[in-house]
């Protein structure tokens, strides 16, 4: 079994480095705040983040990072996405030779525009970097409970190799060679949780939410294929899994933030969602692309006070008639 290192001590890193460790791999975690690295490591808990969930006894965490990645083979990047990059200039100084690395946030950089997995590799350039992504909750991972999830190299027989040995029980791990694919999948979808979330938030009914998830899918799918991912990958777990299961559930932040939107609430005090960071620099690249992208769009004016979340929902649901093709509903 590989030596895992897993960089983030939030929910998802959390989670995924409980799975990990019940699936029989030496995992070590890393985290900024030292009380948190000391309650899971002491009390087998991380409340802030997975309430009382309970973490396998051996998860130990620290906030000494050349500790953490210390003999780790394959080393997770599970901080929040606009922390990607000063994560990675803390790494280079304590990163084993061949230490594969691989991206676990879901989010465009939102002043460089790169995805995760170029964000890393332009910190650490001499590591081959993956991606791990897909429809899944932590509060569900540290469970137990059975998630499927891709994960994607520059490689498919390396990507093939690795989801066999990371594979188990409770995570199922796919392989791709799509990594841009697969991030900008996990990237869109955020967006249009926010979306389908305000279309909740005013009540507008469960017919027009999937109205406004199939426009969604359409507007990724254009937006992904211009920017060079495969078609096929965005219809997979990592694009349409994805974002079925992030505009369906109140576990999802994205989802749970566009619902306060729509309702007008007060939205200072809830927990990040990565949509929020990704909106105004994705549709930066969808006009750099020439790619229409109105749900996308009008969710970026709402979050940006420039429009009113009423506004949103009308401008959303009446949009010009038009003929139907697959994936081009706009």
């Amino acid at each position: 079994m590989s030596r895992l290192c897993i960089l983030g001590s939030g929910a998802w890193g959390t989670a995924l480095a409980g799975a990990f460790v019940k699936q029989g791999h030496d995992v070590r975690m890393w985290g900024r705040n030292a009380g948190t690295c000391d309650e899971i490591s002491r009390l087998h808990t991380n409340r802030a983040y997975l309430g009382d969930a309970r973490l396998p006894d051996a998860l130990s965490a620290t906030p000494d990072m050349a500790d953490a990645l210390d003999n780790a083979d394959i080393v997770l990047f599970v901080a929040p996405a606009q922390s990607t990059g000063e994560v990675a200039r803390q790494a280079a100084a304590h990163l084993p030779a061949g230490a594969v690395l691989i991206a676990c946030a879901k989010g465009i950089d939102n002043r460089s525009g790169q995805t995760q997995g170029e964000v890393i590799a332009g910190q650490l350039p001499d590591h081959v970097v993956g991606v791990l992504s897909g429809p899944s909750f932590a509060a569900d991972v540290v469970r137990g409970l059975p998630t499927a999830l891709t994960l994607a190299m520059p490689e498919q027989e390396m990507a093939r190799s690795l989801a066999q040995d990371l594979s188990g029980d409770a995570i199922r791990l796919y392989a791709s060679d799509d990594t841009l694919g697969v991030q900008i999948g996990g990237s869109l979808k955020n967006v249009m949780a926010i979306a389908v979330g305000i279309c909740r938030g005013g009540g507008m009914g469960a017919s027009a939410e999937a109205a406004l998830i199939t426009r969604g899918y359409a507007e990724l799918v254009r937006l992904g294929v211009a920017m060079g991912a495969r078609a096929e990958t965005l219809m997979g777990l990592s694009g349409l899994g994805d974002l079925v299961l992030t505009c369906s559930s109140e576990l999802s932040r994205n989802f749970t933030y566009g619902i306060a939107v729509g309702r007008g609430q007060d939205v200072s005090g809830l927990k990040l969602a990565e949509g929020v960071h990704t909106v105004s620099i994705a549709n930066e690249i969808a006009a750099r692309h020439k790619i229409s992208c109105p749900v996308m769009q009008t969710a970026g004016l709402v979050l940006a006070g420039q429009m009113s979340a009423e506004e949103a929902r009308a401008a959303l649901m009446s949009r010009p008639i038009k003929a139907e093709s697959p994936g081009t509903s706009g």
